[in-house]
């Protein structure tokens, strides 16, 4: 299967425009609001919808991305497959996210594998429109280099956190994330939250670095402590402020 965007399933599912919802939760990205307002209108113009299911794939590992997309609704969880055969879950990914402009524009096959995490709308931009826009918008390549920026800077966390925190508080890290990025907003930080994404304990254990059974855990740990509960249908976290402070007693023992 060659990488390009899959179309979704069911055709009559489909939509040839994104929903005001959606709309919204692109805008709402920092660094899509921070283009100009003809770029925004271009890059929306040019997008194409396509709505998928849970699970299905996005885009193929080994084979050249063809569309650089975001995630108007629902999650995109990217994986990878070492030559051994094990898969590393490397990210999900939230609605308003640009992904795939590097491989689009470098040409070669990718190295990893996307999958839609639940009901999931993708706005994405074939690689035709992707260069006629940095023709046609003089800040656009400017932008792109800073959106790659953001990424390189995230990786570089998270190999820090592998390298120097332990796996409690790279957990504990990792809930807050979750939560920043999937829970609901506008609530209090001592407030009960579901994380907003419903991960099994395998899913988890390949983002942090871990195993499965050292995850398990460390998340009943959590559980006794009053952090967390582990739900049927994903974790509630029971305020922010007790996960925060084992991330930060973490991060004064690495830099004590």
């Amino acid at each position: 299967m060659n990488a390009s965007l899959r179309p979704g399933s069911d055709p009559q599912s489909q939509r040839p425009l994104l929903t005001a919802r959606e709309r919204e939760a692109i805008g709402h990205s920092p660094w899509f609001a921070s283009l100009t307002p003809s770029l925004r209108h271009d890059i929306l113009r040019l997008g194409r919808v396509s709505r998928h299911a849970h699970g299905e794939a996005i885009v193929e590992q080994g084979q050249p991305m063809r569309h650089w997309f975001t995630c108007a609704s629902g999650a995109l969880r990217f994986r990878r497959t070492t030559p051994a055969g094990k898969q590393v879950t490397l990210a999900y990914v939230q609605p308003g996210v640009w992904v795939g402009e590097a491989e689009v524009l470098y040409g070669r096959p990718c190295n990893y594998e996307a999958h839609a995490h639940g009901p999931t709308t993708l706005l994405s931009v074939p690689e035709m429109s992707l260069r006629s826009l940095l023709q046609q918008h003089p800040t656009f390549g400017e932008a792109l280099l800073t959106l790659q920026a953001w990424s390189m800077r995230s990786l570089y966390s998270m190999m820090e956190d592998v390298a120097t925190m332990p796996l409690r508080a790279r957990l504990a890290k990792q809930l807050l994330h979750l939560l920043e990025r999937f829970g609901p907003h506008q609530m209090a930080p001592e407030a009960s939250r579901m994380l907003g994404l419903s991960l099994a304990q395998d899913e988890l254990a390949g983002l942090l670095g871990g195993s499965r059974q050292r995850v398990n855990v460390e998340l009943k740990w959590l559980e006794r402590q009053g952090l967390i509960s582990v739900r049927p249908r994903g974790i509630e976290v029971h305020g922010t402020e007790g996960l925060q402070t084992l991330v930060d007693q973490a991060a004064d023992e690495v830099g004590g």
